[in-house]
């Protein structure tokens, strides 16, 4: 047969040679040379893992460490590695591979005793790079459900026996390590040689398995404390607990009893909760002096239905909020800077003009009657817009992914600002060894929300999405330590409401693109979680953050502080 590798590289293989094969032959020959580890390959439009053998003529394309695809088969193989080292070094000992920690690593810990010594965790990163040594195949094997709920059970690991009791299909494909057998939602590589870039740092109460980015797929680098996001992290732990629900298997046994509409409300209770104690936070320092909460956070994080429920509890303290629109203060179209590729770099901090925002606010906080500017998206130009006066009461509500970032503000004392940061911070994991991605949760919720409200179909949003993950990683992530608060938008029961929308929607993804690779991923997943009946959708209250996204928010037409502006 012919493989073809690229736009002009044929090589002729005999029917039956892997991709991995093909690869290395290429390299040998010095034709061709990757930019960085090979994970996998995309064959005709599909995604296939290095030992799959090809039986027809076909078109490869390398799928890298540098990709978003290879980077989840990695982690996901580490994982693996990092599970059967545990087993090996302390047989029976259940191991959790928690959150993503934000400069690359999962949290992870030990259940059934103590927490890992610093020498335990050094003792297993030494067990780990000697499976790596070995080169030990991961081989991958269709199992009959029953066998495989049986092989769990067996084990203990009622969490796996849980989620397969809603399987739709009767085998599962299981991985194999050194005797060692698992369930892994996606591919693997096909042996531990190909896991050379990691590191295990003891932390308090577990340690980190840190991994390589995308940015820099060969090196592993600093690793910051976050100590913010550490105690979100541990209250959503707290918040799980208090639910009864560690596991989406946990969650699709309460979606088939009366109890789903409880998880709900509680759920939806201790989202207000974080709300009027950011809110209470506020107003006592409004006493002070502080006048401005910003409010920023990645796509699809809820931020506009939290700004507003922040308002409404805002105004529960005696507050007036004051809307204030970052978008009305971009420059002239013409004055954008550019990215790379020659295109307007919206997301630019200098798309914003800075001397007049702060000009604006300066003058705001003195009391003065001010024209505020509004932008002509149409026409790419700033106008003349309404005039508004802060009373003595109001505070200044900011929204916009730059919210966080102290050059935005010039003119303003640092103690009269509240940053706010909002995101899905957490998420209800598969089971103890498969995590779901915040970042899935995300794009879901976009998804959904664009076909709603924009006539966008799933192929649009998700070709869009790595656009909008770069300008995450450059705008807004560096910056997330600085917030005063961190509003966890996630909520326990969001994906069951969401797959009754999304599934319909991915299922006509168009064949042979990148975009029908992200759509069978997240369909895959999907398919492990029960949907919410439409009695129980019923249940979420209308002012819920997830109502941005589903729809049926009472929010969606009230504009806190806009009728505090005066004059034309």
């Amino acid at each position: 047969m012919q493989v073809q590798l690229g736009d002009n590289l044929f090589y002729e293989a005999p029917i039956g040679t892997t991709i991995e094969q093909v690869f290395k032959a290429a390299v040998s020959a010095s034709d061709w040379a990757p930019e960085a580890p090979l994970m996998a390959a995309v064959c005709d439009g599909r995604l296939r893992e290095l030992n799959y053998p090809l039986l027809r003529e076909c078109t490869l394309r390398p799928v890298t460490l540098a990709s978003s695809d290879g980077g989840r088969i990695y982690r996901r193989s580490l994982a693996l590695l990092l599970v059967v080292a545990c087993q090996e070094m302390l047989p029976g000992v259940p191991l959790n591979i928690g959150y993503a920690v934000p400069d690359g690593g999962y949290f992870c810990k030990v259940a059934g005793r103590p927490p890992l010594t610093q020498a335990e965790v050094a003792a297993l990163h030494e067990r780990m790079e000697q499976i790596v040594a070995a080169d030990a195949p991961i081989t991958k094997t269709m199992m009959p459900l029953d066998d495989a709920s049986a092989l769990f059970e067996q084990r203990g690991e009622l969490d796996k026996v849980r989620l397969l009791e809603n399987r739709e299909r009767d085998h599962l494909v299981m991985y194999t390590l050194r005797g060692y057998t698992n369930y892994y939602y996606g591919y693997m590589v096909p042996s531990t040689s190909y896991l050379t870039t990691f590191r295990l740092i003891w932390v308090e109460g577990g340690f980190i398995l840190q991994y390589p980015r995308q940015e820099n797929p060969t090196e592993l680098g600093k690793l910051d404390a976050y100590s913010k996001l550490s105690m979100i992290f541990q209250k959503s732990e707290d918040w799980l607990h208090r639910l009864d629900i560690a596991d989406i298997g946990q969650l699709n046994r309460l979606v088939a009893t009366e109890k789903m509409r409880e998880v709900i409300l509680v759920s939806e209770a201790l989202h207000e909760q974080q709300i009027s104690d950011i809110a209470q936070a506020i107003a006592q320092q409004a006493q002070h002096g502080l006048k401005i909460v910003t409010i920023a956070g990645p796509s699809s994080s809820g931020k506009t239905t939290f700004s507003k429920r922040l308002a409404i509890q805002l105004l529960a303290q005696g507050l007036r909020p004051f809307t204030l629109e970052l978008d009305n203060y971009f420059v002239d179209r013409a004055l954008t800077p550019r990215d790379a590729d020659g295109n307007y770099d919206f997301e630019n901090l200098h798309a914003i003009n800075l001397p007049l925002f702060n000009d604006t606010l300066a003058r705001l906080l003195r009391g003065e009657q001010v024209q505020m500017p509004r932008f002509n998206f149409f026409e790419g130009k700033s106008e003349a817009g309404r005039h508004a006066q802060l009373r003595d009461n109001q505070i200044i509500i900011l929204e916009g992914i730059h919210g966080l970032n102290p050059q935005l503000f010039t003119s303003v004392a640092k103690e009269r600002i509240y940053r706010i940061y909002v995101s899905a911070l957490t998420q209800l994991n598969i089971d103890r060894h498969n995590r779901v991605p915040t970042t899935d949760v995300r794009l879901l919720r976009r998804m959904v929300r664009d076909a709603r409200t924009r006539g966008y179909d799933a192929q649009a949003t998700l070709m869009r999405w790595s656009s909008v993950r770069r300008g995450e990683k450059r705008n807004i992530f560096p910056h997330q330590e600085n917030a005063d608060a961190l509003f966890n938008s996630a909520l326990t029961y969001e994906l069951a409401a969401l797959r009754t929308l999304a599934e319909p929607l991915l299922m006509p993804v168009e064949p042979g693109t990148s975009a029908h690779i992200e759509a069978n991923r997240l369909l895959s997943f999907l398919r492990w979680v029960t949907p919410l009946t439409s009695a129980q959708m019923s249940f979420i209250p209308d002012t819920s953050l997830i109502r941005e996204f589903i729809g049926g928010s009472i929010l969606d037409d009230y504009h806190p502080g806009s009728s505090e502006l005066v004059g034309n």
